[in-house]
């Protein structure tokens, strides 16, 4: 099962390397240029900066692994990005 967003921000590539960086202390997550992959024990992230978007493609086997990788993702991507209160991650299934 796959989910994506596209959160509008000029910071996209900073708060990819954040997410990476701050789950690669515990779990396998990497980034390279552009693009990034956090590997969870309930599925996948991956993340992709643009200059004005970041890119967030979530995969997991069955539907409640894909709703924690959302929930954790989204979740840290807000705390990170406490300076755009209004920074919106909204998930598109099947996507």
């Amino acid at each position: 099962m796959k989910s994506s967003a596209t959160v509008p921000t000029a910071h996209a590539a900073r708060y990819m390397v954040q997410l990476c960086k701050h789950f690669g202390h515990k779990i396998p997550a990497t980034w390279e240029g552009q693009e990034g992959r956090i590997t969870f024990e309930a599925g996948e992230a991956a993340l992709r900066a643009t200059p004005d978007t970041l890119l967030l493609v979530s995969s997991s086997a069955d539907p409640d692994g894909l709703a924690r990788v959302e929930r954790v993702v989204a979740s840290h991507l807000k705390r990170f990005a406490f300076r755009e209160p209004d920074l919106a991650v909204e998930w598109r299934r099947g996507a």
